[in-house]
């Protein structure tokens, strides 16, 4: 069995998990996250404990049961503590602004670039060339921090961009005559 698939979910207070034969949903002071049900995977509750098991011996049932595991403790948290990631400009004149549900960004076309927020994402940017992206769900926050990442992604030679706080950018030598 998946060494991740045998350790339980522990369930704190103020956190409500309801299992139906379907959907798993978690919901906190963070919000309301769902997951779909696999039927690869057996969930039982016991003790304020979420346990996962592989409904059979098959290779892909054993991984489920991790996978599925690992998805509902990041649900867990997520409405416990959410999620952030940082994202630094590194440019002259690059910046970003937030108006609202917003985001203004500044990064060296010749327009500005606005990005809309979906819902139960949170964007803030405590100095202009910071961006802070808060929510529930962990796969969204990813998400949006690749896609605000791809406006810009940091260019090999000068290392200008839009980058994750703790990515390493390794810079090319230019060419030598």
């Amino acid at each position: 069995m998946s060494r991740v698939g045998k350790m339980p979910v522990a369930i704190p207070s103020g956190v409500d998990v309801s299992v139906k034969e379907d959907q798993i949903s978690v919901k906190g002071a963070g919000g309301t996250l769902q997951l779909s049900q696999n039927a690869l995977v057996k969930v039982s509750t016991q003790d304020g404990r979420l346990s996962f098991a592989p409904a059979n011996d098959s290779r892909e049932a054993n991984a489920m049961s991790g996978t599925m595991r690992q998805l509902v403790n990041n649900m867990v948290q997520g409405v416990t503590k959410g999620f952030e990631r940082k994202l630094s400009l590194v440019g002259v004149g690059y910046k970003a602004q937030v108006q609202g549900t917003r985001l203004n960004l500044t990064v060296g076309y010749s327009y500005p670039v606005n990005k809309d927020m979906p819902s139960g994402i949170s964007v803030a940017t405590p100095t202009p060339t910071d961006i802070v992206i808060k929510g529930a769900d962990r796969q969204r926050v990813g998400q949006v921090a690749a896609e605000i990442r791809a406006i810009r992604p940091p260019e090999p030679y000068k290392g200008k961009g839009i980058r994750y706080s703790d990515e390493k950018i390794t810079i090319k030598e230019t060419k030598k005559k």
